[in-house]
C-alpha cells in the first residue's frame, strides 16, 4: 500500500511540477516580452526626437535620450519639452548665453548648470506646478507657462510634426518586420 501511495505522489510530482514551470516560464516570456515592447516605444521616441532636434540644428542634439528619460520619468509626454524648446528659443539656438535655458523658464532668466539640469527642472517643475494642479493639456499648461496666446498652438504644431516623424518611422519599420 505504502507502494502505490508513494508511486501516486511521484507520478503526481512528475505532472505538477513541469506544469508550474512552464506557466512560470509563459509568464516570465510575456513579461519580457511586454518590457521589450516598452523599451522599442522609448527608443522610438528616442530615435524621433534625435532627428527632430538634427533637423533643427540643435545644440541639445546630444541630449535627445534625456528629454525622453527624463519625461517620462516625470510622466510628460517625451515631444513636450521639445517643443517648448522650440517656441522658446528655436530649439536652444536663440537663449541668455550659458544659461542652459532653452525652455523659457522663469522668463529665460534662470540659469541651470548644464541642458540635462535644465530638462530635469523644467520637467520636475511641469510635473508638480502644472500636471499637479491639474493643468493637464497644451492648453491648460499654455495659459500658466506663456503669455502669448500662440503659444500653446505654436507648442502643439511642434508635437504634431514629431508625431507625425513617429508615424513614419512606425511605417517604415513595419515594413522591415519579417513574418516568423
Amino acid at each position: 500500500m505504502k507502494r502505490i501511495i508513494s508511486l501516486i505522489l511521484i507520478t503526481t510530482l512528475l505532472f505538477i511540477v513541469p506544469t508550474a514551470h512552464a506557466t512560470q516560464e509563459a509568464g516570465t516570456s510575456a513579461s519580457l516580452m511586454a518590457n521589450e515592447v516598452q523599451n522599442q516605444e522609448v527608443m522610438l521616441k528616442k530615435l524621433v526626437v534625435r532627428e527632430f532636434l538634427a533637423q533643427h540644428n540643435s545644440p541639445m542634439l546630444a541630449h535627445a535620450d534625456d528629454f525622453v528619460d527624463i519625461s517620462l520619468k516625470y510622466g510628460l509626454n517625451p515631444y513636450l519639452l521639445p517643443s517648448i524648446s522650440g517656441v522658446e528659443s528655436t530649439f536652444g539656438r536663440f537663449l541668455m548665453p550659458n544659461s542652459y535655458n532653452p525652455f523659457g523658464w522663469g522668463g529665460g532668466y534662470i540659469y541651470f548648470d548644464s541642458w540635462n539640469d535644465g530638462i530635469e527642472t523644467v520637467s520636475s517643475g511641469l510635473h508638480k506646478n502644472y500636471l499637479g494642479k491639474g493643468a493637464i493639456s497644451i492648453e491648460q499648461i499654455g495659459h500658466i507657462y506663456s503669455e502669448s496666446p500662440r503659444w500653446s498652438r505654436n507648442v502643439r504644431y511642434f508635437m504634431n510634426q514629431m508625431n507625425a516623424l513617429e508615424q513614419e518611422k512606425r511605417l517604415y519599420f513595419s515594413q522591415l518586420a519579417v513574418e516568423l
